[in-house]
Formats: C-alpha cells, sequence, structure tokens
C-alpha cells in the first residue's frame, strides 16, 4: 500500500507537469509571466552545475531548486547566498533549515531581487524629472522535506510573493513540490546511495500577479469636445493578472567514480517552462573527501542546450566543506555563468553547518 501512495504521487507530479497548463507554445508565451527572478536560479553549487541540480540537492538550497532535498540534510543549516546578476541587478538568497528527527526538515527562505534607482520620466521631460524611482521583488518561503522511505523523499514549499515598482505593487501566493527517488541503477560499488538518482519538481504554481497602485491614476476627459465639468474626471489604468514562471523540471544523475575519496557524478535536468521552449541543462560535479577536515568540490555545467536565441552557456565553480569541533561546519561555494552578449554573472553561497 505504501509503494502504492509512493509512485501515485510520482505519477501524479509528472502528470500535473505535462498538463496543458503548462505547454509553452512558440513564440508567443515569451515575455508572458511576471516575478521572472524566481526562474534565475539560487545556489552557487546549482549555478556551477549549468543548474543541473534537481535530483543533486541535498543541502539547504534544496528549497528553491527542489524541497525534496531538504530531506537529506543531516545538520541544521543556516546560508546566504549573493547573485550580482546583469545590468546592475542584485540577487540573493537566505535561508535557515532545521531538521527535526522522525519529522522531517523544516526550511523558512528569502529571495530578493533589487533592480536599484532609475530616473523618472514622462512624455514631456524625457531628459528626466529630477525624481528616482526603484524596483524590488522578493518571495518568502516556508518549505518541508521528509523521506518517507530509503528510497524515496517528497517535500514541499508554500510562498508569498511580492513585486514592487515605485508606488505600484503585485503579490500572490505559490507553492513547489518536488520528488526524489534513489535506485541502485548504475551503483558501481551496489549501494543505493551511489546509484542513480531521480529528481522532480514543480515550481511556481499559484495564483496571478495583478499590479495595482497610485502610479496607475490618470485624471480622464471623457467628453473632450463638450462644455461643462468633464475635464478632471478620476480615472484610473486596470491592469490584467499575469502568471508566475512555472516550471516543471525533471533529472537524474548518476555517478560513474566512486572510489576511495573521490566521487565523480554527472547530471541532466529537462526544463518544461510556461514562457519559454524547453531545455536540457547539464553539469558535473568531483568531489574530494579529505578526512578529519571536510569536503572539496569542483563542478562545470551548461545551461539551456536546445534552446533558441539562449545567451546562457558554460558555467564552472567549486566549493568547500570544512568540518571543526563540536560538529559545526563550515561551507563555501562559488560560481561563475556566462550569459552571452548580457555579460557574466558570479555566484557566492556561505553557509554554516551547526
Amino acid at each position: 500500500m505504501k509503494a502504492f501512495t509512493i509512485w501515485s504521487i510520482v505519477i501524479g507530479l509528472i502528470l500535473l507537469g505535462s498538463s496543458p497548463f503548462c505547454y509553452a507554445q512558440k513564440p508567443y508565451r515569451v515575455g508572458t509571466t511576471t516575478a521572472d527572478f524566481l526562474a534565475i536560479g539560487f545556489g552557487s553549487a546549482g549555478a556551477a552545475m549549468g543548474d543541473a541540480y534537481v535530483s543533486m540537492a541535498t543541502d539547504l538550497s534544496s528549497a528553491y531548486w527542489n524541497p525534496a532535498g531538504l530531506s537529506y540534510m543531516e545538520q541544521n543549516e543556516a546560508l546566504f547566498i549573493y547573485q550580482p546578476w546583469i545590468a546592475d541587478i542584485t540577487t540573493s538568497f537566505t535561508a535557515v533549515g532545521v531538521v527535526l528527527q522522525n519529522l522531517g526538515t523544516f526550511s523558512l527562505s528569502l529571495v530578493q531581487a533589487n533592480f536599484g534607482e532609475m530616473e523618472v520620466t514622462n512624455l514631456t521631460m524625457q531628459e528626466g524629472t529630477g525624481e528616482l524611482f526603484s524596483a524590488n521583488d522578493f518571495a518568502v518561503g516556508l518549505s518541508f522535506g521528509r523521506r518517507l522511505a530509503n528510497w524515496f523523499a517528497f517535500g514541499a514549499s508554500a510562498k508569498y510573493i511580492s513585486s514592487r515598482i515605485w508606488h505600484t505593487s503585485a503579490n500572490a501566493f505559490a507553492v513547489d513540490l518536488g520528488v526524489i527517488v534513489n535506485t541502485r541503477f548504475f551503483s558501481p560499488t551496489g549501494k543505493n546511495e551511489d546509484g542513480m538518482n531521480i529528481g522532480m519538481s514543480i515550481s511556481n504554481y499559484g495564483t496571478k500577479m495583478k499590479y495595482d497602485g497610485m502610479d496607475l491614476l490618470n485624471p480622464i476627459d471623457i467628453a473632450p469636445y463638450e462644455q461643462g465639468n468633464y475635464r478632471d474626471v478620476p480615472g484610473k489604468f486596470s491592469l490584467q493578472g499575469w502568471e508566475l514562471p512555472l516550471i516543471f523540471r525533471i533529472g537524474v544523475s548518476v555517478n560513474p567514480l566512486v572510489m576511495g575519496q573521490h566521487r565523480l557524478t554527472l547530471a541532466a535536468d529537462a526544463l518544461h517552462p510556461n514562457n519559454n521552449m524547453e531545455s536540457v541543462n547539464i553539469g558535473a560535479q568531483y568531489k574530494i573527501n579529505l578526512p578529519t577536515a571536510g569536503d572539496f568540490y569542483l563542478r562545470v555545467g551548461y545551461k539551456a542546450l536546445f534552446l533558441e536565441d539562449s545567451e546562457y552557456g558554460f558555467s564552472f565553480g567549486g566549493g568547500v566543506v570544512l568540518r571543526m569541533m563540536h560538529n559545526v561546519g563550515l561551507k563555501i561555494d562559488y560560481a561563475y555563468r556566462g550569459v552571452g552578449i548580457l555579460g557574466k554573472t558570479h555566484s557566492y553561497s556561505i553557509g554554516v553547518l551547526f
């Protein structure tokens, strides 16, 4: 009965991700979603691997990639990620996760995107009015991950999303769902933990965002060719609701090399978004375990294979986990990613295990 229930969840996620509301239609769906900062990808490890991370996320960054990965955390963790983005946009991810034995792992996360200050212009003052406006987006999420069996993990997140441009704002609610299935396939040692992992997640399934605010007020003259007190009738633009960037991810990761203190992992993710074409991300990670000290990582990847007109490309990075006294650890990760004509981006992560 338990096995039937677990596979029912897996099949349900696949059907949900394959349903018509997820279909990306070329080219009409490009540019039709809002809060697209949710699709950037947060986490130096995942970014270095070209975002091929849905089946590999087993730390606190799982709250973004796949909440099922939270169930693999063995210690409480606090994580901060700083990612300067293109066009002087800055993004960050802050989270804390708590492992509760026999219950699961809970995390609270905050994703932010700051677009900086810009000059206010209008038709009569196109060089600027002397005022400045700013734009900011953020999402607060509460996530939970639990291993329902030794080979199966499930996770979910509930998120509140807010976007503000000067005096105009919009809000939405969304959920993320994810699973990770651990198998013995292609295991060089015959052990499950060294076998192939299958990960699936659905991100940002939620309500539409409809912007509203005083910036949309606009006095109108409802009868410009008639005499009377019609010149300054209060008017307001009514905007439509915009969908969130819904993403269905399915990925696999295998370990072709597991020897002593060395492990090589290869990963590939297939993405099905609602605002673009399907694409594939690939990545590799080489891990060296340093006895009594910690772990050292090297990573490389490529994002958005088969996506037309994509500016993404190769990425690389590395990281280290240092083990200290009293079961305390320090995690440091870095990633570089090229974005074609838009330049290059970096991701810096620092975490504390306690």
